[in-house]
């Protein structure tokens, strides 16, 4: 073989060479280290703005609209004096219900807030209310159809052999008369879950034995009144004849063994305005807002104490 033939040779060899590592490197680029493509593919994936709530919506837009911004400045006025009627009283704010509304709209902003007018502007759109952002008449209105409809709505007696006769040790009143003791059976068995749910939450600091059951002394989440029987809510109505709570319905939940009033703080069962504001801005109210419905409980709002069991929600 000449020398000529083996230059050529080896010259075809290097060239050949070279543009097969020219080519790897366009496919390693390709499909193999292409930083920004899966950058976005993995953004997209993590986070979508379906899933992002209006809350987060609200605390990742820092800059409001003015209409935001004067939604926020109308809620704090009306927020203490929007002048509505229940149970045959004159009403005046929403104050006592900031923390449904607040569970209702998605948020932990302040009520006073831009971050808290903007959720409520979100949920008036998705409800077909004109959004303003603003909770005025017609948003409350809305608001408390909305918890009205959770309720179990009825009040037909439960047959005795659905009762449940629970132990005085759950009771607010370890007096209580052993007739008063009665709930329904699962309406009971759900507020032990419930109960057992809220002692593993150390946020609100119950006192419990080793066995992590509420302490004797411990009075918060106990029963204050379950089932009761149509002789017992007439002795009420005439003990209380002008009570604020509803008029202590002729036709009471409670006849159902589904509802059951537990203790959230203050004076137990008093509509008073002052002790309301009290209860609701208790750690103990404000986690039964937000965990009640994993245990089928939902609120009557005008009653911070007052949850009913609705099975099947």
């Amino acid at each position: 073989m000449t020398g000529e033939n083996i230059f050529y040779r080896t010259l075809c060899g290097v060239v050949y060479g070279g543009l097969v590592l020219y080519f790897a490197a366009i496919k390693l680029n390709v499909y193999g280290q292409n930083p920004g493509v899966e950058k976005t593919s993995i953004s997209q994936a993590v986070t979508p703005s379906r899933l992002i709530s209006a809350d987060a919506k609200a605390k990742t837009n820092l800059v409001y609209t003015p209409a935001i911004t004067r939604a926020a400045a109308e809620n704090v006025r009306l927020k203490n004096s929007l002048w509505w009627d229940f149970v045959g009283r004159r009403q005046s704010g929403w104050n006592i219900y900031v923390p449904l509304i607040s569970q209702t709209v998605k948020t932990e902003s302040p009520a006073d807030s831009p971050a808290f007018a903007q959720a409520v502007w979100i949920w008036q759109r998705k409800s077909g209310i004109g959004p303003t952002g603003i909770i005025d008449g017609e948003t409350l209105a809305a608001f408390i159809k909305l918890w009205q409809s959770q309720r179990l709505n009825r009040s037909t007696f439960t047959s005795p052999d659905k009762l449940y006769s629970a132990p005085i040790s759950d009771f607010y009143d370890l007096t209580r008369n052993a007739e008063l003791l009665k709930c329904e059976r699962r309406t009971y068995a759900a507020y032990r879950q419930m109960l057992q749910a809220a002692a593993k939450d150390p946020s609100l600091s119950l006192k419990l034995t080793k066995t992590g059951e509420l302490a004797s002394e411990e009075k918060f989440l106990r029963i204050i009144s379950a089932f009761r029987s149509r002789e017992y809510q007439d002795q009420l109505r005439k003990k209380e004849p002008n009570a604020g709570r509803a008029q202590l319905a002729k036709h009471s939940p409670h006849f159902t063994g589904h509802a059951i009033d537990i203790y959230v703080g203050g004076d137990p069962v008093s509509t008073k305005d002052a002790n309301r504001t009290l209860q609701v801005q208790t750690p103990v109210y404000k986690w039964l807002v937000k965990n009640a419905h994993r245990f089928g409980f939902y609120p009557y709002f005008y009653e911070p104490w007052h949850w009913e069991f609705v099975p099947g929600e």
